[in-house]
């Protein structure tokens, strides 16, 4: 049976193409998912990928992929930098889990700099565009092989 991984989308992501391309480039969220669907087929995983503008949501999610996944990859968007409440969720989890930015958030406003997330993730990859999800994969594909 193939490893689960949660990937979990914050606000505004579903405009992924349309929102800033000069920031967050031309990819749409279901070129990001494709990209991960071919990438978790090559490496023996299964994906389940969601998107939600709502901070419960994301919440609820992260929940039932604490009984239901081997990792969780999340791109909370703006909630990285407001959300205790999606930090202690993601507390009760004990996969990796692996923070995704498509833009660089150290390189933009201030208040982008710190996130709440990062204090419970095992890896932040920030900068890389829509690359950083097939990076995170891969690298959850390596921690859960044991490698």
């Amino acid at each position: 049976m193939p490893n689960v991984v949660y990937i979990l989308n914050g606000p505004n992501l579903n405009l992924l193409g349309k929102r800033e391309p000069e920031i967050y480039g031309h990819h749409t969220l279901d070129d990001v998912r494709d990209l991960c669907v071919a990438m978790a087929d090559d490496h023996g995983l299964q994906i389940v990928f969601r998107q939600t503008n709502a901070e419960h949501e994301l919440i609820d999610w992260i929940q039932e992929a604490r009984e239901e996944a081997q990792a969780i990859i999340i791109n909370p968007a703006a909630y990285s930098h407001t959300s205790v409440a999606i930090l202690d969720a993601l507390n009760t989890c004990t996969c990796p889990v692996i923070e995704v930015h498509v833009s660089n958030i150290h390189a933009r406003e201030s208040f982008r700099h710190h996130s709440y997330v990062s204090h419970r993730a095992d890896a932040v990859i920030a900068g890389c565009g829509v690359e950083g999800y097939l990076l995170a994969l891969k690298r959850i594909s390596t921690l859960l092989q044991g490698t």
